[in-house]
């Protein structure tokens, strides 16, 4: 099924949707509004009954982008006619970033709308089980906005030691000087990948290393 066959059956159902292609898939943009009615007829009418994935995007001034991702998997196997997928797609204002729950169609919804709602701080009224999903209890903000800033060292403090061997108990346990004690780091830092030791390549003829009046490449006198 093409893109304009899709919209003769979509527009039928949801006369305000909009239907176009994007880089290849079938996309489906709808309000807010008939989020869930979209993703039940999808299921039922399309045969869309495999969800893969549901994400967001942020859109700045224009709010987030939410959407589904939903395969039909009837034409798998000999003779069949191969699997299809279809994006379906909603906006929310940036002021009112929430979405009715679609657990109730797709149970493997729950994960995705619980990392949505971490991320990019979209509730999803009516989850069974919200909650954290991948950052830790008391993590502030949403770390997927364009406005989260990333706080540096020097910001927030970043936990534990910065090398190995460098914490507090890491010293007192050697009984060696650590940094900020009198004595040098115990570990020489290392450097960036493709970054080159400072010692590394020729040196200018003012380099005591090299040895009074010669240059690079000059034997010794």
């Amino acid at each position: 099924m093409g893109p304009e066959r899709l919209a003769e059956r979509v527009l039928v159902r949801f006369p305000q949707a909009q239907v176009e292609e994007s880089y290849g898939d079938e996309l489906v943009h709808v309000d807010p509004g008939s989020w869930t009615d979209l993703l039940a007829w999808a299921r039922d009418e399309l045969g869309c009954t495999y969800l893969d994935w549901l994400s967001a995007a942020d859109e700045l001034e224009e709010g987030f982008a939410v959407v589904a991702c939903l395969w039909d998997v009837s034409g798998c196997g000999d003779g069949g006619g191969g699997l299809r997928r279809v994006l379906l797609r909603t906006r929310v204002p940036r002021d009112a970033a929430r979405l009715p729950t679609v657990t109730h169609l797709f149970r493997g919804a729950g994960w995705h709308e619980r990392e949505t709602a971490e991320m990019f701080g979209i509730a999803f009224d009516g989850h069974p089980s919200p909650g954290p999903l991948l950052l830790p209890d008391g993590f502030e903000g949403h770390p997927l906005r364009k406005e989260f800033v990333l706080a540096s060292r020097a910001a927030k403090a970043w936990p534990g030691a910065k090398e190995p061997g460098e914490s507090d108990a890491d010293v007192a346990a050697s009984g060696a000087p650590g940094p900020g004690r009198g004595g040098a780091s115990r570990r020489r830092r290392t450097l960036p990948p493709g970054v080159p030791d400072p010692s590394w390549g020729p040196r200018p003829p003012s380099d005591p290393a090299l040895g009074a009046g010669d240059g690079p490449g000059q034997p010794h006198g």
